[in-house]
């Protein structure tokens, strides 16, 4: 069988702890934990001169090989272009968005690295999975050396509209750039409408009706393929957690109190300013919970060398002052707002013992913290999931509740219904969440990608 070769911007290496991986690198793990391969990729360190030959670390039926990137390459590619570009045009910030061509300079010569190092350690049957937003140049430049490996792109993040991408000078370098590859994947059926509205419409190109389309000189294939998690794993890993420690002492810190928890990056694509404001609009407009209710935000810094970051974390700390020191008591704090991160296993116990879980980003590809709270509920006493319609999960879990996230005071309502909510509803909430997500498993997920990476299809376009 041909060997599972999977590239993504950083490689979460054995000796990690898992509580620092975000969702893509507990995918990308979950999935080569089953089917072995080459996970390949940044190792995350930083020399001065960038190492060409891949450093290798074997472990069960992984290969891991990374390489290191310069500080110059660094700043540019990955704080720059991907992160200072990319991220905010991809979930609709275009005010935070800065263009330099200098930027996607770095870009693309990181891109042409990562290419030139994985090259030699193809081999003729290999199947090449590349990941997110980092890397959409990579079929392209490998396709330079030579390479005719079958490769697919997955992208975790939003595929913005024709009108936004747009914005973007350039545009067109990145979209005849993912034509390079054979097969190009999404979170959810809106990405992919987005994606053939540009090809029809941007690049004069066409759809067909097998999924397949044709621009820039390619025939190749597009479709959504939303992510999940490891449904049963997780619930056990949740059940198991639940007496631990940690999460005693996080019981017993309660009081008896309801719990509202959210984790997430400290990321402004995240909503978490408009979560403390509906949350304090819930102490304002919903009395009754005040003292008997916490939210507990688990949010770890990321990309502090991002001015935009460093604004987001004050803001943060002033909301949660602000609402603190308006309705806390002398045994009670509203607002537990902590900048660290913790396990896997730890998180499946907190949310195994909250009320509420509050997925509420402005714009998101699929966020797993949605799936993997459900997952982690005790069927018998389930709590209730608030999700943000811009979530590509909400397209999954109709069953949670429902919200628009720049509507604080309907969030509120939320957060003060799920509270209040009777054990018969909640049950049945969850009955059909759960069986959603035991139909779609992160296994599930990259068997039909590769399934569908494996499929012949053209390659040139038809005349």
């Amino acid at each position: 069988m041909a060997r599972l070769v999977v590239v993504s911007n950083r490689v979460a290496l054995p000796r990690e702890r898992s509580g620092a991986a975000g969702g893509l690198a507990v995918a990308l793990r979950e999935s080569l934990r089953r089917s072995g391969g080459l996970w390949f990729g940044w190792s995350g360190e930083l020399r001065d001169e960038p190492t060409t030959t891949p450093q290798i670390v074997t472990a069960g039926k992984v290969t891991y090989a990374t390489i290191d990137l310069s500080p110059g390459d660094h700043s540019t590619y990955y704080l720059g272009y991907a992160n200072s570009v990319l991220w905010p045009l991809f979930h609709y910030r275009l005010g935070l968005f800065v263009f330099k061509r200098d930027l996607f300079e770095g870009y693309r010569r990181v891109n042409a690295a990562f290419a030139a190092a994985l090259a030699p350690m193809l081999r003729p049957d290999d199947v090449v999975w590349v990941h997110d937003y980092h890397l959409i140049l990579l079929a392209a430049e490998l396709r330079k050396l030579g390479v005719q490996n079958r490769v697919g792109f997955f992208l975790h993040i939003p595929f913005p509209t024709t009108e936004v991408l747009t914005a973007l000078p350039g545009h067109e370098q990145l979209v005849e750039a993912l034509c390079a590859y054979d097969l190009v994947g999404f979170q959810t059926a809106s990405d992919l409408r987005a994606f053939a509205d540009y090809i029809v419409n941007e690049a004069r190109g066409d759809i067909a009706a097998d999924g397949t389309f044709a621009a820039f000189g390619r025939r190749v294939r597009a479709g959504a393929f939303p992510i999940s998690i490891d449904t049963d794993e997780f619930a056990r890993t949740a059940e198991r957690a639940a007496v631990t420690a940690e999460t005693r002492r996080l019981a017993e810190s309660l009081v008896g109190r309801g719990l509202i928890i959210g984790v997430d990056r400290l990321d402004y694509s995240k909503g978490l300013p408009h979560r403390f404001e509906a949350f304090g609009q819930l102490m304002e407009r919903r009395p009754e919970h005040r003292s008997r209710v916490t939210l507990m935000q688990v949010a770890p810094p990321t990309r502090g060398q991002v001015a935009q970051y460093r604004a987001l974390r004050r803001e943060l700390e002033g909301l949660a002052g602000h609402v603190n020191g308006k309705y806390a008591e002398f045994d009670w704090v509203p607002i537990r707002y902590l900048n660290k991160s913790f396990t896997r296993t730890t998180l499946a116990g907190f949310y195994r013992i909250a009320r509420i879980g509050l997925v509420t980003p402005l714009r998101d590809g699929m966020n797993l913290v949605a799936k993997e709270y459900v997952a982690a509920q005790d069927p018998d006493d389930p709590g209730v999931l608030v999700l943000s319609r811009f979530a590509g999960a909400a397209r999954e879990l109709p069953a949670a509740l429902i919200v628009n996230p720049f509507d604080t005071e309907r969030v509120a309502e939320a957060m003060h219904h799920g509270l209040t909510m009777s054990l018969d509803e909640r049950k049945a909430r969850w009955g059909q969440m759960m069986e959603v997500l035991r139909r779609g498993t992160v296994v599930k997920w990259r068997e039909s990608f590769l399934r569908a990476l494996r499929e012949d299809a053209p390659t040139e376009a038809a005349a």
